[in-house]
């Protein structure tokens, strides 16, 4: 019976162990032993992945350095061995994971070309056959004979990379090819890229590049901290990843200079305002068409004091504001505790990351307590590629505003 997948990964787990101490006699070795002292502790890299490749997928694996992405595809190309779990693989694969590696320096380019090709599993007569489509893949053909210490990085990745995708393989492996090499090289692989899609190539691509998974992957996968995160479209993938960097790392640019800037108070005047929460009640990852955005904010007014509500919503990755409400209108009175509920419609906005942003003013417009990272949520509106013209001129962020009490 035919197999339907590429690769199939199944339960894999892989730790290393990281010395901690370094012994230089044999007692010592030993008396540690008997001591329970095993110098060494262990890194869970990969816990208990497990995912399927069709065959014809362009599939994207994403995720944060460290996450273990690079040890998954050593594991996949049968460079590492899994302490749990099975890889199968229908087909023959070649990986292009790290630079240089199947490569002599002190050979030349064509010696390492067939050298290269070796290590692969071709013979002389197969690596004959593409010898020239490698060559003019890579436009290397006047330093071929030169010694490959005399090649700059970028003349390295070149020939490494027409080897693999000239190979003629059934499976391609490759890591973080898109970050290196010239705007040239780039076109180039683009263009391969995109006539391997059409042809049903099957290909594993790691990338922190979302656009190049929305760009060229069927199906995703993120890995976080080892684990698989999600496995699903490339939109939903990416949308996930940018989301886990934002919130992850609390990043988030507030415009300098702006009229409206929410500026830090006096560190004395916090006592006035207490305990601000900000929850998020709409969904994390919204819709263009659909980019509904309601929250609830709470706060306790220590001193009687006339008080309201500022917030503003970000757009991370422009630098741009969207929206500003500094008005008047849910103005609150006296000591207690303070409830409102917002919802906000934003007209066309597209493919963005927003940052919600929140104060609290009295009515001097002076700030008393502003919302710290837990109660700054992270919106992520979701890409949609057949805006309009219309539409996407019109994706300033309008935003209509409702607010509506709680209790006073």
């Amino acid at each position: 019976m035919k197999k339907k997948y590429a690769i199939k990964v199944n339960g894999v787990c892989k730790d290393f162990k990281l010395p901690t101490e370094s012994t230089s006699s044999l007692k010592r070795t030993i008396v540690n032993y008997f001591k329970g002292i095993k110098g060494y502790r262990e890194q869970k890299v990969l816990r208990d992945i497990s995912f399927e490749v069709e065959k014809g997928d362009f599939f994207g694996v994403v995720g944060r350095n460290g996450s273990g992405k690079s040890t998954l595809l050593k594991i996949i190309s049968e460079i590492y061995v899994p302490e749990k779990g099975k890889v199968e693989v229908d087909g023959k694969l070649v990986s292009f994971i790290e630079l240089g590696v199947g490569f002599n320096h002190e050979l030349t380019g064509k010696e390492n070309v067939y050298l290269n090709g070796a290590l692969l599993g071709f013979s002389t007569d197969e690596i004959d056959e593409i010898y020239d489509d490698i060559v003019e893949f890579a436009e290397l053909t006047d330093f071929m004979n030169q010694k490959l210490k005399n090649y700059s990085s970028g003349m390295q990745v070149r020939l490494a990379f027409s080897v693999a995708i000239q190979s003629k393989s059934d499976i391609l492996v490759l890591d973080e090819v898109l970050a290196v090499g010239d705007e040239a090289f780039q076109r180039k692989c683009n263009d391969y890229f995109m006539q391997a899609r059409e042809d049903k190539k099957t290909i594993v691509l790691v990338t922190h590049s979302m656009d190049a998974v929305r760009k060229y992957c069927n199906k995703a996968m993120m890995i976080d901290k080892g684990e698989v995160k999600i496995i699903g479209t490339p939109e939903d993938v990416a949308n996930q990843y940018s989301l886990s960097n934002v919130t992850d790392s609390g990043s988030a640019t507030i415009i300098e200079n702006s009229e409206d800037s929410l500026e830090e108070p006096e560190q004395e005047e916090f006592k006035k305002i207490e305990n601000l929460k900000v929850e998020l009640l709409s969904d994390t990852i919204i819709d263009s068409e659909n980019s509904i955005v309601e929250f609830a904010i709470s706060y306790d007014v220590i001193e009687s004091m006339r008080t309201y509500v500022a917030f503003s919503m970000v757009d991370i990755d422009r630098n741009v504001w969207l929206y500003n409400d500094n008005s008047y209108d849910d103005m609150t009175v006296g000591k207690g505790q303070k409830k409102l509920r917002y919802k906000c419609k934003l007209n066309n906005i597209n493919g963005c990351t927003i940052k919600l942003n929140v104060a609290i003013r009295n009515d001097n417009d002076e700030p008393f307590a502003f919302a710290d990272k837990e109660n700054s949520p992270i919106i992520i509106v979701a890409k949609k590629d057949n805006m309009g013209k219309s539409e996407r001129i019109s994706s300033s962020g309008i935003i209509k505003r409702n607010g509506t009490w709680i209790s006073k």
